[in-house]
């Protein structure tokens, strides 16, 4: 019988002491978490959450590993992150564009792109992975600057339809993420050159998926209820009402998504026809 797996991670803080003292508040990061928690578990997955301080480094990627470790081909892993996402220099040469590495900002250490990647590498060809960021990241003067000065005015009529009154961006602040990194130098550079080099890395046998709350130039906004890309995704799916495969899901949130924040959509690993043409979050 085909098996369904879930693992939903929100934090709505951080622990200041890897942080160099920030915190990261944010509002919605855990209801996040708790309504995907709610989808997966009416979808039939065996679901599992972690929130805030229990959203370690150490519980995320076992969770993860738990996960590939009881899925065999044809069964189905659910991710969900929503929280701060951060950047670290990028230290074995596969990011030619901005020199930096893409993070999750997990309660005590960010989670860096290259160790999820290792991660889906430990999955069994065959396997479906779904994975729902709901984050960004910074690193720029005009992205700090944009965040600071409040939503932007397209951002505001989709803020007013979901109840959203003072928005925020989920996103590190660039003196942050260059404190927490001069902090933990040592533990971030050991891990962003685990792969031995760019054209080292093992390939993803398995399917995945990625659904982000927005492009990698742009920042996710933080709600009162929902994050907004989580929210705009659950009023899409409207309970399970939604009739479509991924793409037609995909396009169904960003025409409703203001054009500073657009959801992107992109495979990881093997093809997979099956997955691409059934509904979302089937297993």
């Amino acid at each position: 019988m085909t098996r369904g797996m879930s693992l939903h991670v929100g934090l709505n803080s951080v622990d200041p002491a890897h942080y160099g003292g920030w915190s990261g508040p944010l509002a919605a990061c855990e209801a996040d978490a708790e309504d995907m928690r709610a989808l997966a578990a009416k979808a039939g997955f065996a679901a599992t959450i972690l929130e805030t301080a229990a959203a370690t480094r150490e519980a995320v990627i076992d969770g993860i590993r738990s996960a590939a470790q009881g899925l065999a081909a044809g069964d189905i892993f659910f991710l969900t992150y929503s929280g701060h996402g951060g950047q670290v220099p990028d230290k074995d040469g596969d990011e030619p564009d901005d020199l930096k590495d893409e993070t999750w900002c997990l309660y005590d250490g960010q989670l860096i792109d290259d160790e999820l990647y290792r991660l889906w590498t430990e999955f069994a060809a065959g396997v479906r992975l779904l994975v729902l960021s709901d984050s960004c990241h910074s690193g720029t003067v005009t992205k700090l600057a944009f965040a600071n000065s409040g939503a932007a005015p397209a951002v505001q009529p989709v803020y007013k339809a979901l109840g959203i009154e003072n928005g925020r961006y989920r996103f590190m602040p660039d003196d942050v993420a260059l404190r927490t990194y001069r902090l933990n130098r040592a533990f971030y550079d050991t891990l962003g050159t685990q792969n031995g080099g760019a054209g080292k890395k093992k390939d993803v046998q398995a399917t995945v998926r990625l659904i982000s709350g927005c492009q990698d130039n742009q920042l996710s906004s933080d709600g009162t209820f929902n994050g907004l890309f989580t929210g705009m995704l659950l009023r899409v799916w409207d309970d399970g009402h939604f009739e479509g495969d991924y793409a037609r899901f995909h396009e169904a949130i960003v025409k409703r998504m203001p054009p500073v924040q657009t959801p992107r959509h992109f495979l990881v690993g093997a093809a997979n026809t099956a997955f691409d043409t059934q509904r979302p979050f089937m297993i």
